[in-house]
């Protein structure tokens, strides 16, 4: 008997700051994606410079610099924080000795181990490949050399050395495979529409507490770590409001800065779930120093999937770590605590006053000749009491509104 340990690599972060954006805060968002795909960072190495090597990324002289670093502290994983081009990548590691990846195969690579459903699973694969087709010629000494680990697990990694024919073609096999998920999922969704299922998506920036959320709402069990992306596959939970209306919970990736296009893409289908829901939570991050820069990343994602026209409920998370919350606490903004269960009366409240109205809650007095009204109340609805008295029927119940007219004379307290 064996016991299979993955041995922890020891990773340096490497950057340059050309003043585009914050460096400091995207390295330290990097450290927590090598956290979370199971590297220990040993160190940071930047350098400021208007505008990246075409060659290198950096110059020769910091790359010396890390290369005798990366020697004298056994380190074998460099991750840059930029996508790195298949030349600049090879040309790095002739002076790096130890396996050179970018912020872009990190991602995948998390996502390669969190992926659960075969779709999940299909999606990572179509993206690893999509990414390392034009880079197959450079990673084959790194690969060979330093034998798996972060930035070479999922599906695909054995045949990264194969001809691109053999790429394309299961590129163009999971290509239509997913097609057919898709329309499938085209058609579950046309079905809930149809059956007046109410969904709302919870979506935000990664591990701003979204399963825990799902869990202490509907006791939905979902994996909840301190770490990015912990969640890949979206979960769905049956969720009863105040109003007495059963909505569908669903929990979806989380978000990252700068997460390139192409993997927004490829992980349409599990983001699809917020364009189709009749309300969204933005979850942030409420002690975080971040918390605008998350909810800005999230509102921009939505509206580049299509989602900008779904109403959003802004929900701040973890105010139980902050004194008072900077935001305006109003119909469209709820405070809450996920772990300890503050305001989450409130939260489910302002969900039921957010959506659409789809039903209303009556208290009716039918006349015996309508009596089989109360069968169609209860099909489409819910009939709460229902007491046969001398006058007639009474009914208190949650009418859908597309039969409200039928039973608009008989209404006695709404």
């Amino acid at each position: 008997m064996y016991e299979n340990k993955e041995e922890i690599e020891l990773a340096l972060l490497a950057c340059v700051d050309t003043g585009e954006y914050d460096v400091e805060r995207s390295l330290d968002e990097l450290e927590e994606l090598a956290r979370s795909a199971g590297a220990q960072v040993a160190g940071r190495a930047t350098q400021k410079k208007e505008s990246f090597d075409p060659a290198t990324v950096m110059g020769s002289g910091r790359l010396q610099e890390i290369a005798e670093y990366v020697e004298a502290n056994q380190i074998t994983l460099v991750i840059f924080d930029h996508e790195l081009s298949p030349a600049q990548q090879k040309n790095i590691e002739k002076v790096v000795d130890a396996k050179i990846i970018d912020r872009t195969t990190l991602i995948l690579d998390i996502f390669a181990q969190r992926a659960r459903t075969s779709e999940g699973r299909l999606q990572v694969e179509l993206a690893q490949l999509r990414y390392r087709l034009p880079r197959l010629s450079g990673l084959g000494t790194s690969l060979s050399r330093l034998g798996g680990g972060i930035g070479t697990r999922g599906p695909g990694e054995t045949k990264l050395e194969s001809d691109r024919r053999h790429i394309r073609r299961r590129i163009n096999a999971l290509e239509d495979q997913l097609a057919e998920l898709e329309k499938r999922r085209g058609m579950l969704h046309q079905r809930r529409k149809k059956d007046n299922v109410v969904s709302v998506a919870i979506v935000g920036y990664t591990n701003v507490g979204k399963s825990t959320l799902l869990n202490t709402l509907t006791d939905a069990g979902v994996l909840a770590q301190d770490m990015l992306f912990a969640t890949l596959d979206p979960t769905s939970r049956a969720l009863l409001l105040p109003d007495g209306r059963k909505v569908m919970l669903v929990d979806t990736v989380g978000l990252v800065s700068r997460l390139p296009h192409h993997l927004v893409e490829a992980f349409k289908s599990t983001l699809e779930e917020a364009v189709n829901a009749d309300l969204i939570l933005n979850v942030c991050d409420v002690s975080s120093p971040e918390f605008d820069h998350q909810l800005e990343i999230t509102t921009q994602v939505l509206a580049d999937l299509g989602a900008g026209q779904v109403p959003v409920l802004t929900v701040l998370n973890k105010c139980d770590k902050v004194v008072l919350p900077p935001l305006t606490i109003d119909k469209h903004t709820a405070a809450i605590s996920a772990k300890t269960g503050e305001g989450l009366d409130a939260l489910l409240e302002k969900i039921a006053l957010n959506l659409p109205e789809t039903h209303r809650r009556l208290q009716l007095l039918l006349p015996y000749s309508k009596a089989g009204l109360i069968s169609e109340i209860r099909e489409l609805g819910r009939v709460d009491i229902e007491d046969y008295r001398e006058d007639g029927v009474f009914v208190e119940a949650l009418v859908d509104i597309k039969i409200c007219h039928k039973v608009q004379d008989y209404i006695i307290k709404e």
